[in-house]
């Protein structure tokens, strides 16, 4: 089966409705061992896209991954993007904000992390948990130091919503790739994910009690993701829903997705001038001597 990025993508001014997305669709590979071959083929595709963007330097490419708990945020980045280069990618994960990040505009902790030109940053959540976690739970938004003024509930998320892609529009006009991918995981999966961090010594530790009681609330996260995604999914920034309840398809479709971004940049190795050639030529002689 092939991967075709553009059936999981959110088409701007579409109204989305979770429950027109599948969280699993049929297995690209028919086995194991078809399905190690091709994320292979996929990881030495990207290191080598990686290397020309790096040497190109004249964009800057911003990933982000959102989701429920154990969605497979993690193992996704893990997988994906293990054959690349380090030195040519950050990664970085948003948990709760701290009493400095709080005292901020809520984009700024995430804007001092964007990524270089020629570089790849990936954040693990962002600044959409500001439309989600806090719009699920708007009691947090009288920690933020928000005047009471500001705090409309009718109106707080659309300004929000406005100050994100205006945000993404001018990284978008500044050279950066947004490219943001939505893990639809279904609530009995989550279910059996949770299970198994129980039952499985070695992952006991990333289950936690507030994942439980953030599960009590699923209604309310899937109506403000299909809200979010509504409103923030542009040509410029596109989101992708990716079916998540089985893990290795949803980490072949975001690897094609991720390659398709980029080799959409149509980037080049930068030409080398005649009197750099010279220059290289002169060094040659005195190296071979």
């Amino acid at each position: 089966m092939k991967i075709n990025p553009k059936d999981f993508r959110v088409s701007t001014g579409n109204k989305v409705d979770m429950a027109e997305w599948p969280t699993t669709v049929k297995p690209l590979c028919k086995s194991k061992r078809q399905f190690q071959e091709l994320m292979q083929e996929h990881m030495e595709t990207l290191s080598a896209l990686q290397r020309l963007h790096y040497a190109s330097n004249r964009y800057a490419f911003l990933l982000i991954f959102q989701g429920m708990d154990a969605a497979g945020k993690d193992g996704a980045i893990r997988h994906v993007m293990s054959g690349i280069n380090p030195q040519g990618c950050e990664v970085f994960s948003f948990k709760q904000p701290s009493a400095e990040e709080l005292e901020h505009d809520f984009l700024w902790r995430t804007t001092c992390r964007l990524p270089e030109r020629g570089r790849i940053g990936i954040f693990n959540r962002s600044y959409y948990e500001e439309v989600l976690v806090v719009r699920v739970h708007p009691e947090l938004l009288r920690s933020q130091g928000i005047p009471e003024e500001l705090r409309d509930d009718k109106s707080i998320w659309e300004e929000r919503y406005r100050s994100i892609a205006g945000m993404e529009r001018h990284l978008y006009r500044n050279g950066t790739r947004t490219v943001k991918i939505f893990l639809h995981l279904s609530r009995d999966e989550q279910r059996k994910r949770f299970l198994e961090r129980i039952d499985e010594f070695d992952k006991n530790w990333k289950f936690s009690l507030a994942d439980i009681h953030e599960r009590k609330y699923w209604k309310q996260y899937m109506k403000a993701y299909e809200l979010c995604l509504s409103a923030t999914s542009t040509r410029h920034a596109p989101w992708y829903i990716v079916p998540a309840d089985d893990k290795e398809n949803a980490r072949l479709i975001v690897s094609g997705i991720v390659l398709e971004a980029l080799n959409e940049l149509k980037m080049a190795y930068p030409k080398t001038t005649e009197k750099r050639r010279a220059e290289l030529l002169s060094i040659r002689k005195q190296l071979a001597k």
